[in-house]
C-alpha cells in the first residue's frame, strides 16, 4: 500500500502557491515540493491530491491511501462532487484517476499528522518569493 500525504500552500488567497506530496510505502519514499503560479488555498490542495495520484499512478495499481488537512478535499473526493466550477473540474481528473487503483482511501488527518508535506509546499513557496 502507498500513502499519499498532500498539502497545498499560499501566501495570500490568492497568491503564490505551492503543494506538496510526501509518497512512502511499498519501498518508496518520495518527496515532491513544487511551485504551480497563483491561486487560492483550495485550490493548491485539489491540485495537490491530483498531482500526489499521478506520481502515485506510476508507482502502483494496487492499494492507495491519500492523507490530506483539507476538509474540503475529503469531503469532495468522499462524495465525488464540488460545486464551486474550478475544485469541480480538478477533481474530475482525481476521480479517473482513483478508478484505476484496486483500493483508494482517502482520510481527512490534522495538520500536525500532515508535517512532511506541509514543509514541501511551503518551501515551494518560499524559493519562489522575492
Amino acid at each position: 500500500m502507498l500513502e499519499v500525504y498532500i498539502d497545498g500552500s499560499t501566501t495570500g488567497n490568492p497568491g503564490p502557491s505551492g503543494i506538496g506530496v510526501f509518497i512512502k510505502g511499498e519501498g518508496h519514499h518520495i518527496k515532491i515540493s513544487e511551485f504551480i503560479g497563483s491561486y487560492t488555498n483550495h485550490t493548491t490542495e485539489f491540485i495537490a491530491l491530483l498531482r500526489g495520484l499521478e506520481e502515485a499512478q506510476k508507482l502502483t495499481t494496487s492499494i492507495v491511501s491519500a492523507r490530506t488537512d483539507s476538509q474540503i478535499v475529503c469531503a469532495a473526493v468522499e462524495k465525488k462532487y464540488a460545486k464551486n466550477a474550478e475544485f469541480a473540474a480538478i477533481l474530475e481528473k482525481i476521480l479517473v484517476i482513483i478508478d484505476t487503483f484496486d483500493l483508494f482511501f482517502i482520510k481527512w488527518i490534522p495538520d500536525d499528522q500532515n508535517k512532511a508535506a506541509h514543509a514541501l509546499a511551503r518551501e515551494a513557496v518560499l524559493k519562489k518569493l522575492p
